[in-house]
């Protein structure tokens, strides 16, 4: 099958989706069926996000409710401890040395997506050394990022300022920041039921207002 034979059939495909769903049969087409549309149309979406009290996942789980996609949370070869003065201790440190920590996270087919959601919390009014590791180490030249953020009450300090310094040759759109928890008060996941909803409106509201929606 040469390669002009497959994008007619994937043509068509989408074309047959788009019918049925204006003829009122959207019932009968598969969620494999809208993610190969999806796929075709060149919006192959990434979302990649640190969460540690689970807000950030939180959005991150909202964004895949709205535009499909893959869901990957990073990890580190060593986690951070679990007390929280103990970790305020370690990445006050690795900001101020400049140390990435180095990530058990790896996303080996990276180049085939198109878009890359980039999602984290605000720590010491920056961005967490995580995910400047997972920028350091991901070449996102080229793709559309989106950054999204949850903060404890103070916003996303410099973390949108780091998105566009780190994926200087990427079409970054602009950000979404929420406010989340407060671990430092003893307020963990606070993104869930109906605040979980509020927030979900003002996610559609974004999305739609940068046109992924």
């Amino acid at each position: 099958m040469t390669q002009e034979t497959s994008e007619a059939i994937k043509a068509v495909l989408v074309g047959l989706i788009l019918l049925a769903a204006l003829l009122g049969f959207a019932s009968n087409v598969s969620s494999e069926d809208l993610e190969v549309g999806r796929e075709v149309l060149g919006d192959k979406v990434l979302i990649v996000y640190l969460s540690r009290t689970q807000n950030t996942k939180a959005v991150a789980d909202i964004i895949q409710e709205a535009v499909g996609g893959d869901s990957v949370a990073l990890e580190l070869e060593t986690p951070y401890p679990e007390d929280y003065d103990a970790i305020v201790a370690q990445v006050d440190e690795e900001n101020e040395t400049g140390y990435l920590p180095p990530l058990k996270t790896e996303i080996e087919n990276i180049d085939g997506y198109d878009t890359v959601f980039v999602g984290f919390p605000t720590w010491d009014m920056q961005m967490p050394p995580p995910m400047k590791s997972f920028l350091h180490e991901n070449n996102l030249s080229g793709k559309r990022v989106i950054p999204f953020n949850t903060h404890g009450g103070y916003g996303v300090g410099s973390g949108f300022e780091t998105v566009e310094m780190l994926c200087s040759e990427s079409t970054i759109l602009e950000g979404f920041s929420v406010k989340g928890g407060l671990e430092r008060d003893g307020i963990y996941l606070s993104i869930e039921g109906e605040r979980k909803d509020e927030v979900r409106s003002k996610v559609h509201d974004w999305l739609e207002r940068i046109e992924i929606l």
